[in-house]
């Protein structure tokens, strides 16, 4: 009883000194309204909307367009995954504005290149654009104001904006691809022959070719509006213009001469969708992700396992709560590397089973207390929604735990084993990131974005001046891998890209997201449990240590397996770590890696019913920022 008493008395103490923590930047504070995103100029943009009436969403589409104009890691030609909470109905919806891979696209294709995975760059990495049809729809049916307003910020950025050291200097590295596609050369490269080639930091960065595009996508949601359109249908003459008329035939013209596969017809079969999101409750409160053509119920599926397990007394960032985290996001991750893909080509995905509470119980059961399980494999949810499991003779021959090994003939990359976390290229392809948007109102709007795509070295399409997705590298060309994933035309790739919404008492508590490639759900789940378990404030989560597993397939970078493979037993940790806490892991069977970055950037939204307000959080590392009144 008093070695008890005295862990509950440690545990508080923790928790008091976590709550009590300085944070490295102030947590923000609005009545009325919260703009977070990763550019100070684009949560600029976000507020200049709110300031003029618009509500959630509007600003949500004013900072989407002005980070893709800032090549925030993302560019126009990207894509877009956002939920939404529509305070007249109480619902969460999520728009899944994901491009698909282009007539021609085949696993043959592919492989007669040389490829184990589609490439990560040039023409060939590019999926339908999905960012303007994904703006166009929020915009038309949960939004207040006009495109022409809502993108009034981007179009004066285009028009030239004093660029920043990260993105001008993103331009400067990659230099040597970007001279190989000549209509990013003429945007990125201003100087070309000097010694810097690219823009410097605080140089005006005009793109006239974009902002001729934005101009043509007003011009057409104007002159609908002269002829008597709605708002909604003037929005889509916009869209229309972009996926239909001369936008498209100039990006397809630009995409084909530079090798690409995007044509007319795939761009006007794309179309946005709206979409029931993914759905858990832990501990009474309602977690929301997009659905299994992204990795969000990765999250979900951890919290499902880890609600049966009494995280709280184990203490923040003990060796034992580092440890069962870590084996609860294996065992999410190894489903998510096998069983998630495009539902709308695999409407099979066993996705109710994955979310079964009963399936997360067994998996929670099948912990190992004591060591790091380096053979964590998929599970088998199909008994969870009463069906057999098609796959359970390939399961069995990749000798996963769990099920029979005696007719092994794959030798999983989990068992492989001391890969030192200490590769330049692979962590780049770990933690590549994309941005956030955050949003919410008085009136009672939330809006959680993580687009992507179009990052820098981009290769630009035509004289659009909008930069192709680099998507198609998350497909998978080997079905043994992932029978869901595997590249077709008109299909989704499986994307990394998250957003996060909780109600609590059926109303919003949190939206969040986060930036960093397989990253994204581990570090969002941390952020949850920091606020849910250990009671820390919204700035606190964004800016607390996090854990990082490679024991997962790699979604983004690399054309070869090797590039990909999981590596058991790594992990990074926060450079502060106890000694003590690196010496247990090591003897559980952990290979350690620190740094004084743990997540990507995290942005925030806490509601406090309480008093009424909202709080708005942001990493303290990156150019992430947040306005709120």
């Amino acid at each position: 009883m008093k070695k008890i008493n005295l862990l509950i008395l440690i545990t508080l103490i923790t928790i008091n000194i976590l709550v009590a923590q300085q944070t490295q930047k102030p947590p923000l504070h609005g009545k009325n309204w919260m703009a977070i995103t990763g550019k100070p100029l684009a949560a600029t943009a976000g507020a200049t909307i709110f300031t003029k009436g618009g509500n959630a969403v509007d600003a949500a589409c004013a900072m989407l367009a002005a980070t893709c104009t800032m090549w925030d890691v993302l560019s126009w030609g990207g894509e877009t995954q956002a939920l939404i909470y529509n305070p007249k109905t109480g619902k969460v919806i999520s728009i899944n504005a994901m491009g698909v891979a282009p007539t021609g696209a085949t696993p043959a294709f592919f492989k007669g290149k040389g490829y184990d995975f589609p490439p990560e760059y040039g023409p060939l990495a590019a999926t339908t654009p999905g960012t303007p049809g994904g703006i166009c729809h929020m915009l038309a049916e949960y939004g207040t104001m006009s495109l022409k307003e809502v993108l009034a910020p981007a179009m004066q950025l285009a028009s030239g904006y004093a660029i920043e050291a990260q993105t001008a200097n993103s331009m400067e590295r990659g230099k040597n691809m970007i001279k190989t596609w000549p209509y990013s050369k003429a945007v990125f490269l201003p100087h070309l022959g000097e010694k810097r080639e690219a823009p410097e930091a605080g140089e005006i960065f005009v793109q006239k070719d974009l902002l001729e595009t934005l101009n043509k996508m007003v011009e057409a949601e104007q002159g609908a509006l002269k002829k008597g359109a709605t708002r909604k249908a003037a929005i889509q003459a916009a869209y229309d213009r972009f996926y239909k008329g001369d936008i498209a035939k100039e990006f397809v013209r630009g995409a084909q001469e530079q090798g690409g596969l995007v044509t007319m017809e795939d761009l006007a079969k794309w179309k946005p969708i709206e979409e029931v999101p993914t759905h858990t409750t832990y501990k009474g409160i309602d977690v929301y992700k997009l659905r299994e053509w992204t990795q969000g119920p990765a999250m979900l599926q951890a919290l499902n396992i880890l609600e049966n397990v009494d995280l709280k007394p184990m203490g923040y960032n003990s060796t034992e709560y580092l440890h069962t985290v870590y084996q609860a996001m294996n065992m999410a991750f190894a489903d998510r590397d096998f069983y998630y893909g495009d539902p709308y080509f695999s409407p099979s995905i066993p996705i109710k089973g994955l979310l079964n509470k009963e399936y997360a119980k067994y998996r929670a059961s099948q912990i190992n207390k004591q060591m790091n399980d380096a053979n964590v494999g998929p599970g088998d949810p199909y008994p969870y929604e009463g069906k057999t499991n098609p796959y359970l003779k390939l399961l069995a021959s990749r000798g996963f735990q769990g099920f029979d090994t005696t007719s092994r003939n794959f030798v999983p990359t989990h068992d492989s084993g001391g890969l030192a976390m200490n590769d330049a290229a692979y962590q780049d392809r770990l933690w590549r990131g994309t941005t956030s948007v955050e949003a919410a109102d008085k009136e009672g709007w939330v809006v959680s974005i993580t687009p992507s795509g179009g990052w820098l070295p981009a290769c630009i399409a035509g004289k659009t001046g909008v930069g192709m997705s680099q998507r198609m590298q998350s497909f998978v060309l080997d079905s043994t891998i992932n029978p869901f994933n595997v590249v077709a035309p008109g299909k989704r790739p499986r994307v990394t890209l998250t957003p996060s919404l909780a109600l609590k008492d059926g109303k919003p508590f949190l939206a969040f997201a986060v930036q960093g490639g397989d990253t994204q759900d581990q570090n969002l789940l941390q952020f949850f449990l920091n606020m849910v378990e250990f009671g820390m404030t919204v700035q606190q989560a964004c800016e607390a240590a996090n854990l990082n597993s490679n024991q997962l397939w790699l979604s983004l970078g690399g054309t070869k397996t090797d590039d990909r493979k999981p590596r058991a037993g790594n992990i990074l940790l926060k450079d502060n770590t106890p000694e003590a806490v690196r010496t247990a892991l090591k003897k559980m069977g952990y290979t350690l890696s620190f740094d004084d970055r743990t997540s990507g950037p995290i942005n925030a939204i806490y509601f406090d019913w309480k008093h009424g307000t909202l709080w708005g959080g942001s990493s303290n590392h990156g150019e992430d920022y947040g306005i709120g009144w």
